[in-house]
């Protein structure tokens, strides 16, 4: 079966992660899997509204470090960043239901999501520090504007999780549910939306959007650029040694 599964129904396309035994963790296929199933939602006339979901339990893990290490993103043409420049860039409304942890993209591709419904079980984390990199996703610009410099600090430089309390007080989430309702309160929104003239909705999107539009462009590039670089850099490399031994990185004098 596939990781990521796509039905259309009532002017809705949900896609939803379906690698549970690895937590939803993204590879590089799955990147451009999802790319291409938000693409061709926004090619399809029939499809109003985009929905993406995990499971109940687990959003997504992030990326799939094996997977990572063997397909490291050396450039804004990488497959995460396909899927990143697919979400900014999608002009019909994009919604993401979301429970338990929500890791790295898990949590960054959000920041291009225009509702997300979250479970109360939900867990919010950037932790590109701790690995020796730098946020993706235009995060470093979203995040400080979304939440104000200081909590921003704590979820981009501490990578400090951010529960979903925490996230709705930040306006991360539009509204939590129990994890069992999630998804159905996100498909209920989203044909709600389908329902509406798209001319309309769509217009309304863009110019909601179209003053950040740029900048977070030139945000994706230079984050990708940064990102590349820190990967050959001496802390990337120990964090990656010390996942692959299983130990605790020592990151002393780096």
């Amino acid at each position: 079966m596939s990781d990521i599964l796509t039905d259309l129904e009532a002017g809705v396309l949900t896609i939803t992660l379906n690698r549970l035994e690895k937590k939803n963790a993204f590879t590089a296929a799955m990147y451009l899997a999802c790319a291409d199933a938000i693409q061709a939602g926004v090619d399809n006339p029939a499809v109003r509204v985009v929905l993406l979901q995990g499971h109940e339990t687990v959003f997504s893990a992030g990326n799939d470090i094996a997977d990572f290490m063997d397909n490291p993103p050396t450039g804004p043409h990488a497959p995460v960043y396909r899927l990143l420049r697919a979400a900014a860039d999608c002009p019909k409304p994009l919604l993401a239901a979301v429970c338990g942890p929500a890791v790295g993209i898990g949590t960054t591709l959000l920041l291009h999501c225009d509702l997300v419904y979250a479970g109360d079980n939900a867990a919010f984390a950037m932790p590109f520090v701790n690995l020796g990199l730098c946020p993706e996703a235009g995060a470093s610009l979203l995040v400080p504007q979304l939440m104000g410099y200081q909590r921003a600090a704590e979820a981009l430089l501490l990578g400090d999780p951010i529960m979903a309390e925490a996230a709705l007080e930040v306006g991360l989430v539009n509204r939590i549910v129990p994890p069992t309702e999630a998804r159905t309160v996100a498909q209920m929104q989203a044909r709600k939306l389908a329902s509406k003239p798209q001319d309309a909705l769509c217009t309304t999107k863009r110019l909601m959007r179209q003053g950040d539009a740029q900048r977070i462009r030139n945000q994706l590039d230079a984050e990708a650029h940064e990102l590349a670089r820190l990967l050959q850099a001496p802390a990337a490399r120990e964090a990656f040694a010390a996942f692959a031994e299983k130990r605790r990185p020592d990151f002393s004098g780096l």
